[in-house]
Parts: C-alpha cells; sequence; structure tokens
C-alpha cells in the first residue's frame, strides 16, 4: 500500500503545472524533487530484478530433467515392469515404496540384481526360472609314510612312501525354481556326476616299495536329488537388510560310499584301490538356514549360515574288506557352513563379487550289528573356500555365472570352477 500510494504520488507530481510547483516554497520543492528521483531509482531497480528472475526461470524451464538416480541393486521383494523386482524402504527415502520411483529410466543394474539372486539365494526376478550349471572340482593330496626310525637325529633309516590321491569331478546340476507372489520360492535340483580319481603310493629316497598307480573311473550317474524352500521374511530398508529363510532336504538318490570293496594293488601292499566310486553320502539330510544381503551403493554385502542334520541309517553292508559283508548303521557328523562376501557393479550388464565360506563338520560314526559306536578317524573336516564370482546379463532373461573357488585349507579342493546359466520366464 505504501508502494502504491508513493507511486501515485509521483504521477500527481509529475502532472503538477509548474506555476503550481512555484507555489511551494523552494525547501518543499527540493525535497519533493530529492523523493521523486528515489523512487525512480528503486522502481528501476525492482524492474533490473524482475528481469532477472524471469530469465531463471527460463533457463529452467526449458533445461533438460536430470535422471532419477540408480540404484544398483534390487530386491525380490516387490515386483514392477517385465517382472523385474525393486527394493523397498531404499536408504534416504520416504514414503512406502522405493519401488514407485523406479520407474522407465531409472530400473537398477541387471547385473548386479541377478547377483543379488545368487547371494541371497532367492531367485525372485519372475514367476518361474531353469538354471543349468556345470562344475569342474580337482583334488590333489599327499600323505607322506614313514616306517623306520632316526638315526643321530638327522638320518632316517626305512621306508618312506609317498601315498597321492587326485581326483577329477564333473557335476552337471539341474535346477528349476517356482516364485509364488515374490515371497517364497520352491526349487528342486538334479545332479549328474561324473568321477575319475587316480591313487598312487610309491617309494623314495632308496625306498624298497615299488612305485604302483591305478584309476577308477565313475560313468555320469544321478547324484544326490535335493529339493528346498524359501521364505523372505524381511524386506530391506534404511536399517535392516534382506533376509532369506530356506530349508533344503537332500534324498540319497545317488550311489552311497558304504559297501565299498578296498582291493590291494599286487605290486604294492602299502595301496588299496576302491572298485567304484560313490555320488552321493547314502543318507538324507536336513540343513536350514539364512541369507543375508544389504546394499551400501554401490556395493553389496551378503552373508549366510546353514546347518546339515545326517539322518542317521542303516545299510546292508558297511565293511570295505573283499569277501567281507557287514550290516551296520552309520552317522555322518553333521556341519556347519558360513560363508560372507562383497558384491560391486562393473558396468550395466556385468558385476563381481568376492566372497569367504567355510564349512566344517564333526566326526561320522559306524556301527556294526551288535557292537558299539565307534569314530571314523579323520572323518572331521574344515573346508574353507575363497570365491571370486562375475555375472553376466547376456540378455533380459539369461544370465552367466562364472565363479571360482580356490581352496584355503587341507580339506577342501585345490580348486573349482563353475558355469552356471539361469533363465527367467
Amino acid at each position: 500500500m505504501h508502494r502504491l500510494l508513493t507511486f501515485r504520488t509521483i504521477v500527481c507530481l509529475s502532472t503538477l503545472a509548474p506555476a503550481t510547483l512555484l507555489a511551494a516554497s523552494d525547501p518543499q520543492v527540493e525535497a519533493l524533487k530529492q523523493e521523486l528521483v528515489q523512487l525512480k531509482q528503486r522502481y528501476e531497480a525492482q524492474q533490473n530484478a524482475l528481469m532477472v528472475l524471469e530469465q531463471r526461470l527460463r533457463q529452467v524451464e526449458e533445461a533438460p530433467p536430470a535422471p532419477a538416480p540408480k540404484r544398483l541393486v534390487k530386491s525380490p521383494a516387490e515386483g514392477v515392469k517385465g517382472a523385474k523386482t525393486v527394493a523397498t524402504g531404499a536408504p534416504g527415502t520416504t514414503g512406502s515404496s522405493y519401488g514407485q520411483s523406479l520407474q522407465d529410466d531409472s530400473q537398477p543394474a541387471q547385473s548386479v540384481s541377478n547377483l543379488y539372486d545368487e547371494a541371497s539365494g532367492f531367485f525372485g526376478g519372475g514367476k518361474f526360472s531353469v538354471e543349468t550349471g556345470l562344475t569342474y572340482t580337482h583334488y590333489d593330496t599327499r600323505a607322506l609314510t614313514l616306517n623306520g626310525f632316526l638315526a643321530l637325529d638327522a638320518i632316517f633309516l626305512g621306508n618312506i612312501n609317498i601315498d597321492r590321491i587326485k581326483a577329477d569331478n564333473w557335476t552337471l546340476d539341474l535346477t528349476a525354481r517356482y516364485n509364488v507372489d515374490q515371497r517364497w520360492q520352491f526349487d528342486i535340483n538334479a545332479p549328474i556326476v561324473y568321477r575319475e580319481s587316480t591313487y598312487s603310493s610309491g617309494g623314495a629316497g632308496g625306498a624298497a616299495a615299488a612305485n604302483s598307480e591305478g584309476t577308477v573311473t565313475r560313468d555320469p550317474t544321478l547324484g544326490d536329488v535335493n529339493v528346498g524352500v524359501a521364505y523372505k521374511f524381511i524386506d530391506e530398508s534404511e536399517n535392516w537388510p534382506d533376509a532369506v529363510a530356506t530349508l533344503r532336504i537332500k534324498a540319497p538318490t545317488g550311489k552311497d560310499p558304504y559297501g565299498i570293496k578296498l582291493r590291494q594293488d599286487p605290486g604294492n601292499d602299502n595301496l588299496a584301490i576302491p572298485e567304484d566310486l560313490p555320488t552321493g553320502n547314502g543318507v538324507w539330510s536336513i540343513t536350514p538356514g539364512i541369507s543375508l544381503v544389504k546394499t551400501f551403493d554401490p556395493a553389496v554385502l551378503f552373508g549366510s549360515l546353514s546347518y546339515t542334520y545326517n539322518v542317521q541309517d542303516s545299510f546292508s553292508d558297511i565293511s570295505p574288506q573283499v569277501n567281507t559283508k557287514v550290516k551296520g548303521d552309520v552317522k555322518l557328523g553333521d556341519s556347519w557352513q558360513i560363508g560372507g562376501g562383497i558384491a560391486f557393479a562393473l558396468n550395466e550388464r556385468m558385476s563381481m563379487s568376492f566372497s569367504v565360506t567355510d564349512q566344517f563338520a564333526s566326526k561320522s560314526k559306524i556301527r556294526p550289528d551288535g557292537g558299539d559306536w565307534q569314530s571314523i578317524s579323520n572323518s572331521d573336516y574344515n573346508a574353507a573356500n575363497f570365491n571370486v564370482g562375475l555375472t553376466f546379463a547376456a540378455t533380459d532373461n539369461l544370465t552367466i555365472v562364472p565363479n571360482l573357488a580356490i581352496g584355503l585349507t587341507e580339506d577342501a579342493p585345490d580348486f573349482s570352477f563353475s558355469l552356471k546359466f539361469p533363465y527367467y520366464f
């Protein structure tokens, strides 16, 4: 109102006749002239400010909108177009669902999403998926057997036998998974196993024992079929990771190792070679577990913990001696497995992960009919592996997942390489 009155005053003053101004006293005229000059300066400054604001507004309106930030990882909790999924409650967001903001061009990287599935064990990318996997495992161990005594605390007198076992295993895994409402998952896995093992024993350092070697192969045969169910009970939020509970049951459909006879090599009494190779452990097993996955863009942290309980079972023959048959019970040692790692996105289609897994088991026991339980020596183990994995999203439906596992302990295989091909429908 004050500015309006002032503006009107300027207009009125400008329209006054010169005679009227001369009628006023000279001090009043000078004061009015100064006020008029100040008001004109303020008016010009306001006009300039308005022009600058309008120019800025045009620049903002004409500039292309900034792309929405992309989240590298998605959770199988909530679906979006094309049966893809995104996480809810992401860090730094508010509202009921972060998935509402991941539309069109702001979908997460597919490669890390597939790796997310591998880490959690929960394949929520589609209603139905199948996976074909091929795994090669190499195992090479040597045992030094001394039969003699030390002379003068430095010189060994006697026989030195070097026993060596080389094993190469190929496993073709066929897996089918069905996802229900992005919350439950059911799967079945059937492995086809091919095995080749070479047993050798010989003398060293002038030992009398002759070198001998024997190789046993097992043609591709069905292993232990297993089924699993997974339930996602926590969706990732700012403070909580995705949490998936799993339960697996393995059936003894493969060839069990009990009753396989060991034959002595005719040229070396220290070498015993099995007549056949097993493709399963011969007993039912139940494995509950939990998997956790948390994203800290651009990294993904994951961990898992599981416990395997092996059911006691009876067999018609548990003796490895030729021409001997002994009935009895077998109780394989239960085992724990723990693992954890980190994954990074390399680009939109490739991601890499590093992890460590460790499985340790208690000793197994056998009980012949009419006898007592006996612990099997060296049947307990601790097998740790360092894993380097890569995921490559070949298409929207097909992913290629190579993985290299390097043994860190004596009980672990030297190395294992697997190549998986998950396909989402």
